[in-house]
């Protein structure tokens, strides 16, 4: 395509392909700031939002009139269908369909399984036991009755389900909202997933862009070393020349636009530039021409003008204005093109078996700058936390912000060579903390999952993505794995206080030196003593003076009770802080059991009642 330029407005030429394109009425939203990155999606769901046929040398001609609001098109392999999320009235939960673009026929595929959002086709997926692959559709669906972690905004997940809507299957288990995915040529399912563990980012964390197999498998981060360009990350595509093009900003808008930036598929890790986004103008959905140009939708950043379409030539940074409907934002340009089927793959989850398998071949492999300071002899010992959704309606389990509900799976030992083996329950987040001699959390990962039967490994501890595992047989693979199936969780109003009432309230008290941790008039007991451990040095966002929720190491409450800075040196700054050491006639002390309790309740989140608003009620035990 030698410039693609098309508009309702007279004197512009028409398109060589015919485009689908979202449309959304250009007085129904509004730039109010930023917000949280959750579902994300809400700003196309509005009475109107439609989808339009742009062909060649024609005016744009609606093909979803029959529903109250639709969006999101993915146009199939074969460029002869596809599939959308859609409204019919303004009661329905979102569903996915499909459209032929030959017949106008439209099928509905998703039912009864509450909101469904952005499809995409899938490659063939098959198991040794079928008699033929199939072909899937993967989607976005809001976790019923459940929000993310630090609560608010719905939690989402990506599914799929075959063409036929048989088989629902359930891809990700991140407890902070995963979207938008997208097919690579190999197979791989990208997608983009807020990871609030990344708090070093800002409140809100960061977004990143992950990939799995298509069963779920083999869940790592595909592009960019965290730090790397802007926090948010997402609306993910591929072109035929090797690149992946995304969105990225330090804020989210209302329609999630930001700057444009990309990766080569080669190197993803390591080969980040920025497209466009100092302009004053913010992008929004990128998609392969599949001649070396995307389509993008871009507005300007005062929101003076709704969105509309453009293409943007990857090499030279040209942008030429493609469709422009005054009265709508125009969002989301497909070209109806035929483009290569991606690999097919295989699985080798059996949903039958309810267990998988994790391993590491040696935490010694990280990304920090000494390898001394992770090793076996530092870190002999690891600690599996599985969370749960936080429930809507929850009560803050953490002062601000609220966290999902964790417990301790178990403990496995981490061998010489820097190896581990453990048995897992599948299909629930899990988050891995290699520990100290004390129990405290030197590394903790993100949300992670093994799916059914699946051997899910590492080469180290957040290793260079980029790296090869050493060819040698480790220890912890010729023995059974270690299995684990805890009950324990550790919370302020069951375990640490009547801990800190037994032990602390003597200094402590109303009289005493700071923090006040008796009981005063608050209800009920202990409630006050927790927020004011979980006090901060000043505004919401700033930093938490006595305990740092999910890190015991930088939290001055355990420097205080073991009399030292447990900081480690990739800490910073934090590693070499002065703090209050406990006098030396204070009666009496806390037993080596007591701290540890003190420290896992930190490195579990610092909650005040894990107990309360779970959903599952094996999940309501505690330490014996």
């Amino acid at each position: 395509m030698g410039g693609v330029v098309l508009g309702v407005e007279s004197g512009l030429a028409a398109v060589e392909v015919p485009l689908l394109v979202t449309q959304l009425p250009a007085s129904a939203s509004a730039d109010t700031g930023e917000s949280v990155p959750g579902w994300g999606l809400g700003a196309l769901d509005v009475a109107g939002a439609r989808i339009v046929l742009v062909a060649p040398g024609g005016e744009p001609r609606v093909l979803t009139a029959d529903f109250y609001s639709a969006s999101d098109p993915s146009v199939a392999f074969d460029g002869t269908r596809f599939v959308f999320a859609a409204r019919r009235t303004p009661a329905d939960d979102w569903n996915i369909y499909e459209y032929s673009l030959e017949g106008g026929e439209i099928r509905q595929i998703t039912r009864d399984l509450g909101d469904c959002r952005s499809p995409c086709y899938q490659s063939t997926l098959f198991t040794l036991d079928s008699p033929e692959p199939w072909h899937q559709v993967a989607f976005v669906r809001r976790e019923p009755g459940a929000m993310v972690e630090s609560g608010g905004v719905p939690l989402t997940q990506i599914y799929s389900c075959r063409m036929d809507g048989s088989e629902v299957r359930r891809l990700t288990y991140n407890l902070s909202s995963d979207k938008d995915p997208w097919m690579v040529w190999d197979g791989l399912l990208i997608y983009a997933s807020w990871q609030r563990a990344r708090l070093d980012r800002g409140p809100a964390g960061s977004m990143g862009l992950f990939g799995i197999n298509l069963d779920g498998t083999d869940v790592s981060l595909f592009a960019c070393d965290q730090g790397v360009g802007e926090r948010f990350k997402h609306m993910p595509c591929t072109t035929p020349e090797g690149w992946l093009v995304f969105v990225e900003g330090e804020r989210f808008p209302w329609d999630g636009a930001g700057s444009l930036a990309s990766v080569s598929l080669r190197r993803p890790l390591r080969s980040y530039r920025r497209l466009a986004g100092s302009d004053g103008w913010l992008y929004r959905a990128p998609s392969p021409l599949g001649d070396g140009g995307i389509l993008v939708s871009r507005r300007p950043a005062d929101g003076s003008r709704p969105h509309g379409v453009y293409r943007l030539e990857l090499e030279s940074g040209e942008l030429q204005p493609v469709f422009d409907d005054p009265a709508f934002h125009d969002l989301q340009a497909r070209a109806v093109i035929r483009r290569a089927e991606p690999d097919g793959r295989s699985s080798v989850v059996v949903a039958e078996d309810p267990r998988a398998h994790l391993y590491g071949l040696d935490i010694s492999v990280h990304d920090l700058p000494e390898r001394d300071w992770l090793t076996p002899h530092v870190a002999p010992r690891l600690r599996i936390i599985e969370g749960k959704p936080l429930p809507s309606g929850a009560a803050s389990e953490v002062a601000e912000p609220p966290l999902a509900a964790r417990r301790i799976l178990g403990e496995a030992r981490i061998e010489a060579d820097g190896s581990f083996h453990v048995n897992v329950p599948a299909n629930r987040p899990l988050e891995l903390q290699v520990l100290d001699e004390r129990g405290m959390a030197l590394r903790s990962c993100g949300w992670i999952w093994a799916r059914n039967r699946e051997n899910r490994g590492c080469i180290g501890c957040h290793e260079d993505g980029e790296l090869l595992a050493q060819n040698r047989y480790v220890d912890a693979l010729a023995r059974p794995a270690e299995v684990l199936e805890g009950v324990v969780t550790v919370d302020f109003r069951h375990d640490v206080y009547p801990i800190v009432a037994g032990t602390c309230v003597a200094c402590h008290g109303e009289a005493g030196v700071e923090p006040r941790l008796d009981e005063g008039s608050q209800t009920p007991p202990g409630r006050g003593a927790y927020e004011r451990l979980l006090a901060r040095d000043g505004e919401a966002g700033s930093e938490y003076r006595y305990v740092h929720p999910g890190r015991a190491r930088t939290s001055p409450l355990v420097w205080h009770l073991y009399g030292r800075n447990t900081g480690r040196p990739w800490d910073g700054a934090v590693a070499e802080r002065e703090f209050a050491v406990l006098p030396e006639e204070a009666e009496p002390l806390l037993t080596e059991a007591q701290r540890r309790t003190v420290v896992e309740w930190i490195d579990l989140g610092a909650a005040w009642d894990a107990r309360v608003d779970v959903r599952a009620s094996d999940f309501n035990q505690r330490r014996p």
